[in-house]
């Protein structure tokens, strides 16, 4: 359904529910009907599930603002606020992932934890990949964004300029931002990823309360690739509330149990 967010018509999904809320933020360039795998997982275990376009994307229709990740981030604060009423754990999928990066330093206390799915916090963390204008999944992504988009498929290369030209200099977060992410979160990446490796254990490296998890044999596509993975990792992370107990911690070693 459409909810005005910001003064700004939004297309938001709230699947109900009376459990914790979840809410997913999709990646660049798609719309959140990418994350459904995740919220079908995690439904059934009883958890109310919201979802949303950001501006520009999916069944969100455009203006004519350029993309920066902190309006993103005040989107989804307005979410949480507006349609959520309280703290969420937070799902984001790439630029999602941002999204809920920059959410929980700005408004922690409508946070209840993070899960950061192929999710870089400065832009210079991801590999370099040129997109083919005749990729067969710039294609895909095309043919997707024209069937819901309201300001039809003549505007995809507008949205596709004003990502590319977000995610040249976006974002700009430093080990010290994600060192205040006090929330448990759960990084979680393919091992051929779209942020490096280097890139993806500094994140993890610097959260004072993180779980790492590598899925083999996948790529930034790994809740499409690998989705019973992914959705077991999720289920075990939020139903754990991000406690952490080994049978022989090292760097966890100093302060036990998380």
């Amino acid at each position: 359904m459409e909810r005005a967010i910001n003064g700004h018509p939004t297309w938001v999904e709230d699947r109900g529910g009376d459990g914790p809320p979840v809410l997913l933020l999709h990646g660049g360039l798609s719309e959140s009907g990418t994350m459904a795998g995740i919220g079908d997982a995690l439904a059934p275990e009883g958890y109310r599930v919201i979802a949303f376009d950001r501006r520009g994307h999916g069944r969100t229709r455009d203006n004519d603002a350029p993309f920066h990740y902190a309006d993103m981030a005040t989107e989804a604060i307005a979410v949480l606020d507006d349609v959520v009423g309280g703290p969420a754990h937070l799902v984001g999928w790439s630029d999602g992932g941002i999204v809920s990066m920059l959410v929980a330093l700005e408004r922690p206390d409508m946070v209840t934890s993070l899960v950061l799915i192929g999710a870089n916090y400065h832009y210079d963390g991801t590999a370099p990949v040129e997109f083919d204008p005749d990729s067969p999944v710039l294609a895909m992504i095309a043919e997707g964004y024209g069937a819901v988009s309201p300001d039809g498929p003549d505007h995809f290369a507008v949205f596709a300029e004003k990502t590319a030209t977000m995610w040249a200099g976006e974002p700009t977060l430093t080990v010290d931002d994600v060192a205040r992410l006090g929330h448990p979160t759960l990084v979680l990446v393919g091992d051929d990823d779209l942020p490096t490796l280097a890139h993806t254990t500094s994140l993890f490296e610097a959260l004072p309360n993180g779980q790492l998890a590598v899925v083999p044999a996948a790529s930034h596509m790994v809740p499409l690739e690998r989705p019973e993975i992914v959705a077991t990792l999720i289920r075990e992370f939020l139903a754990s509330g991000g406690a952490v107990e080994t049978l022989m911690p090292v760097r966890r070693a100093a302060t036990g149990p998380a």
